[in-house]
């Protein structure tokens, strides 16, 4: 599953042709690097690559005053197929990445816990402050959503909230662990 191509073809599909600035506009305006993985700066090439494999074609060319003259592009049948097997893919995917962090604790051994303990309350503090940013985001956006929106502006709250709280079990727990751990 590619969810740079999921994008822009989603949103092909969704409203109709549109050139590459208006793709990015829209990537832009919903933040959507905040909350996947794909970047603005990827949709141009992503595009150039679709228009090649025949899932986008060129519909015109515009061009406003001086700018340069624009491609519009609309989704193909081939598209419309690609675009429901990414959207199933990730759909039916679940995707949680491993954490170094797991790794870390592992090889921890060699360090003081005071050491250890202020690099882990530190990662706390910095998701502390990604959930602050997430709700103020989501305050943000709230007249702009709809549910499914709200529903993955919570989707992420969430999964930080776990987050926070495994991190606080750490903490609470690191003492014992370590000494558990220069036993073995």
């Amino acid at each position: 599953m590619n969810s740079t191509r999921l994008f822009v073809l989603g949103a092909l599909a969704k409203s109709g042709p549109m050139h590459g600035h208006q793709i990015r506009r829209e990537a832009q305006v919903d933040r959507t690097d905040l909350w996947t993985d794909v970047k603005p700066g990827s949709l141009y090439g992503a595009l150039h690559r679709m228009e090649l494999e025949g899932v986008v074609t060129p519909v015109r060319t515009e061009q406003e005053g001086n700018r340069p003259a624009r491609t519009v592009y609309a989704i193909t049948a081939a598209g419309l197929d690609e675009l429901d097997a990414h959207r199933t893919e990730a759909l039916r995917t679940v995707r949680l990445p491993p954490d170094p962090v797991d790794l870390a604790l592992q090889n921890v051994s060699d360090m003081q816990e005071d050491q250890v303990r202020a690099l882990i309350e530190d990662r706390y503090q910095a998701l502390e402050l990604r959930l602050t940013a997430w709700l103020h985001l989501r305050d943000v956006a709230e007249p702009h959503l709809n549910r499914l929106g709200r529903l993955s502006f919570r989707h992420t709250e969430l999964r930080l909230r776990a987050e926070l709280e495994w991190h606080r079990e750490l903490l609470d727990d690191l003492n014992k662990a370590l000494a558990e751990n220069s036993e073995q």
